[in-house]
């Protein structure tokens, strides 16, 4: 959904135009302008972007929450945002369209709150000890991510043909996953966000046989917010 405005308060004088900032001057300023109505909404807001759009300017708004974004909440959340922005000189005279949304499948999860959200969810996730893990997420919190981890893919014949992951060459490191071509540890795991990298959800066009992705995943589903990107 998006909201379409033409500028601040400035808009209309005949006297000089105030410098437009900088892409990354602008970003700060409408984060920290905007985070406390999105807060003050029961949102997160997850991202700011500010990007040239032909004569004007967008101000992308991402927002996010514990029990997804419906369209009401993204109607109301523009209005505000929209408000402020009109009520302030960030954006100076030049004309701007506000976008405000909820993160696609494809944002990287990096915050204890957005694997949360993913619980139930299929993910890909590097090492900080280096190879990477493919698993379901049962459960996080501030500190760590449970990952019911799957064994490594493999081409035809187990060999890491087409499409499948070369054998191990060195030896294994810690707990099987820590050395370059090791296998990870199947099973459920607990790993600190300090052993994780940007995790990523991988899409699934088919529910995995027997409920296993939990109520948690399939209230995921039906909350996540129509504006949703594809």
């Amino acid at each position: 959904m998006s909201v379409e405005s033409r500028g601040g308060r400035a808009q209309g004088g005949r006297g000089e135009s105030p410098a437009r900032p900088t892409r990354e001057a602008a970003v700060a300023e409408l984060t920290g302008l905007l985070a406390p109505a999105v807060a003050e909404a029961g949102f997160d807001l997850e991202e700011v972007d500010v990007r040239p759009a032909g004569r004007r300017r967008l101000v992308k708004v991402v927002v996010d929450g514990d029990d997804g974004v419906a369209l009401d909440d993204i109607a109301r959340i523009s209005e505000s945002a929209s408000a402020l922005l009109d009520a302030s000189e960030v954006m100076g005279t030049s004309p701007y369209v506000l976008e405000v949304t909820s993160p696609g499948v494809d944002r990287p999860l990096t915050e204890p709150r957005h694997w949360r959200r993913a619980v139930g969810r299929l993910v890909v996730v590097p090492l900080a000890a280096g190879g990477e893990i493919e698993g379901r997420v049962v459960a996080a919190d501030e500190e760590a991510v449970e990952i019911d981890v799957t064994p490594p893919r493999r081409g035809k014949g187990g060999k890491g043909g087409k499409g499948g992951k070369p054998a191990a060459s060195k030896g294994s490191g810690p707990k099987g996953a820590g050395a370059e071509g090791a296998e990870p540890q199947a099973g459920r795991r607990r790993l600190g966000f300090g052993e994780l990298g940007r995790g990523r959800v991988q899409v699934e066009f088919k529910a995995p046989a027997g409920g296993a992705r939990g109520d948690g995943a399939g209230a995921a589903e039906k909350t996540r917010s129509p504006a949703e990107p594809d």
